[in-house]
């Protein structure tokens, strides 16, 4: 998550040095619509925003930033169909900060698993829900627990508790073992790595992974 977060401030970066290039075109006096250059026919001129009052002499201020990659990779695995947006994003000489941010992605089931871990296999059981899939060892043996369950974003947390569960033996042993099993494809998981004030505010479950949404306000990206 560290390195997706490093590929959004460099995206954002980009839009900064973007910005700064369309401040050095506009004044140019050579070019057309810079000052005493009249703009060419059908060009529009809208006002600027007004900057904030704590705007400081040498800081850069984006009233909104939009950002969009198919596929960011990282060492857990990486995230497909990314889309981030921030509001009052500056640049100042402590680093970049957003005044909201929100990521929407898609974290697929095998990455999340390697982050959850304890050998957890993880994919979409239908109707929305997640299915659940690891393998312990019960009476002195080992077997597959199978369990399927809702996906939710609690506290922050990707949360799935089973409203199924499967031993693959006979119903008989599944009842009276279940409640012990339950504990064990049940998933509390924090996503990791995510700057201060960010949080997991919306999950749920696709072909492909969870599409998870994190928000923060205050958000430091670079410091």
């Amino acid at each position: 998550m560290r390195t997706f977060l490093l590929g959004l401030v460099t995206g954002v970066l980009a839009v900064v040095v973007g910005l700064a290039a369309v401040v050095l075109v506009a004044a140019d006096p050579g070019r057309p619509g810079a000052a005493g250059v009249p703009p060419q026919p059908g060009a529009t001129s809208r006002p600027l925003p007004s900057p904030p009052t704590d705007l400081r002499r040498g800081e850069t201020w984006l009233q909104a930033v939009v950002l969009d990659s198919s596929a960011v990779l990282t060492s857990d695995g990486g995230f497909r169909d990314v889309h981030a947006t921030g509001q009052d994003v500056r640049m100042t000489s402590s680093g970049l900060r957003a005044g909201t941010l929100r990521l929407v992605a898609t974290l697929p089931f095998d990455a999340a698993a390697r982050q959850v871990g304890r050998g957890v296999q993880l994919y979409a059981a239908g109707g929305g829900k997640a299915g659940v899939r690891r393998t312990t060892t019960l009476l002195g043996r080992q077997v597959q627990v199978r369990a399927t369950g809702t996906v939710r974003a609690v506290g922050g947390q990707l949360v799935i508790e089973p409203e199924t569960v499967d031993l693959g033996g006979p119903e008989v042993l599944d009842a009276a073992l279940s409640a012990t099993v339950r504990r064990l494809v049940t998933i509390r998981h924090t996503v990791q790595g995510l700057p201060a004030g960010m949080r997991l505010t919306h999950v749920e479950v696709t072909d492909g992974g969870f599409r998870a949404t994190l928000d923060g306000t205050g958000v430091v990206l670079t410091g």
